[in-house]
């Protein structure tokens, strides 16, 4: 069999799955792929046998050109500025439902009918708690550290309270485990913050909805009825992107067969990266450096030249090549909220709607298809809704745990391999090992710090914590 045959074969591909792509290797040998289409009619090239059959792999950093699931939760058409959740368009479920109807309808792939509805937002209210023992492990924590960070460590710190969750091919515990960390997220960020800031910690009310709730638990007091509808659909549209960065990572880590809790957490540790999860703030601190908005041009300028550090922030998207349909619900959310708190001018609403109608005329930004997108106005909101900047990326992880959880259930049908990427090696080639006395007399190491002044990092740490302890403990006698 030659290497026509073999890739089709390996793959049990016929006919029914449409035509076959001819690829021509550096070698003169000629590879058929299989091509797919999905449901929205998109061609995809199956080479899971390529490397089997011929030795040959793909190189795509990034990813931007590799599907590395099916999944039928969220679709994005990145150049008509289309997403839909099940097929339902973001639009419609931010203008005509709540958090319940988008949690369910990615979770179960189907908008709720009255009664799974109430079902449905009474499992989240009966799982909101969490374990004494865990609000232990917060005091653990400095004072000053931040709430992603204290995130990190209690997600999955949850698989020590639910062992069952270790059965990740049980349906039931599967959904068990799906809706333990919906329903505790608010509770753990809001817990998370109050730790950060060294204030005493609010327990859940079952009273409050999801939103209300975490709003509730971060400021002690409930919260008005704007503020809460504002914060829902912020949930809303952060709740599932498709292959985003923390949900691949999310993927990633279930492919080998690890518990929901430990998945999670990894998808937090991801979103935590400023190119992720951060992207809100760095568009607020960007909107205070510009300052004024007959100070735009100049900044718009800077934008523009190659030489210049400065970027715009919130325009541009890997996916969307038009507006990202989520910035413009955005937009009218940050109005709403602003007119309802009694804020007539906002300076950063300003200069930001100026930015808007400068960029999206200007042709440089139109050329390189750099539109608003969902981090352009998100910070203004939450900073109008008294959440400070260390909390955004918590807020972005407390509404995108439905779509982890939901992505990570999904995957758990497949009977999928352990995600396994390739590499193109180009480090040294095999070599002999030197022996100590022959490997010259260099003294500092590449790349790394001074060893003293790390030890006197490490020591004065360490130090500190020894003062607190022997502090308390003359306190308690």
């Amino acid at each position: 069999m030659g290497a026509t045959d073999s890739a089709a074969a390996a793959n049990g591909m016929n006919g029914s799955h449409g035509s076959v792509a001819q690829v021509i290797l550096p070698d003169g040998r000629t590879v058929e792929l299989p091509v797919l289409k999905d449901a929205a009619g998109q061609t995809f090239l199956d080479i899971r046998a390529l490397q089997p059959s011929t030795g040959v792999c793909t190189f795509d950093p990034g990813f931007s050109s590799t599907a590395s699931c099916q999944s039928a939760i969220t679709y994005i058409d990145g150049n008509a500025g289309v997403l839909l959740y099940r097929g339902v368009p973001i639009e419609q479920l931010a203008d005509k439902g709540d958090f319940a109807d988008s949690a369910y309808l990615l979770l179960h792939g189907e908008l709720p009918t009255k009664i799974q509805k109430r079902k449905f937002e009474i499992e989240i209210k009966t799982h909101t708690l969490v374990h004494e023992q865990l609000i232990q492990f917060y005091k653990g924590f400095k004072h000053d550290a931040h709430p992603m960070a204290i995130m990190v460590g209690v997600v999955g710190a949850l698989s020590a309270f639910y062992s069952s969750t270790s059965e990740v091919h049980d349906p039931a515990q599967q959904l068990r485990a799906c809706m333990r960390l919906i329903s505790k997220m608010p509770t753990l960020a809001a817990l998370a913050y109050k730790t950060s800031r060294g204030m005493p910690i609010i327990y859940p009310r079952n009273d409050l909805s999801y939103a209300e709730n975490l709003l509730y638990m971060m400021h002690a007091v409930p919260c008005e009825p704007y503020k809460a509808k504002a914060l829902e659909t912020i949930l809303i549209l952060h709740m599932d992107h498709e292959q985003n960065a923390s949900t691949s990572t999310v993927r990633t880590a279930g492919s080998s067969q690890a518990n929901p809790f430990a998945c999670v957490a990894s998808g937090i540790a991801a979103l935590w990266g400023p190119a992720h999860g951060g992207a809100n703030e760095a568009v607020l601190k960007m909107l205070a450096e510009i300052g004024t908005r007959d100070r735009i041009p100049q900044f718009i300028a800077k934008a523009k030249d190659r030489n210049d550090p400065f970027r715009l922030m919130g325009f541009g998207h890997r996916v969307y090549k038009t507006y990202d349909p989520r910035s413009k619900i955005m937009k009218q959310i940050c109005e709403q909220v602003l007119e309802n708190t009694g804020v007539t001018h906002d300076p950063l609403l300003e200069i930001a709607v100026e930015l808007e109608k400068i960029a999206v005329h200007d042709e440089y930004f139109l050329k390189r298809n750099l539109y608003p997108n969902v981090d352009f106005y998100s910070g203004i909101v939450l900073r109008a809704l008294d959440i400070p900047v260390s909390m955004y990326t918590v807020i972005f992880a407390v509404a995108r745990t439905v779509g982890w959880v939901s992505q990570w259930k999904e995957s758990m049908l497949e009977a999928g391999k352990i995600t396994r990427p390739r590499q193109m090696y180009m480090g040294q080639m095999e070599r002999p090992f030197v022996s100590l006395g022959r490997r010259g007399d260099a003294a500092v190491i590449p790349g790394s710090e001074d060893a003293e002044s790390l030890v006197l990092e490490e020591t004065a740490m360490y130090g500190g914590y020894q003062r607190q302890v022997k502090a308390k403990a003359m306190a308690h006698h």
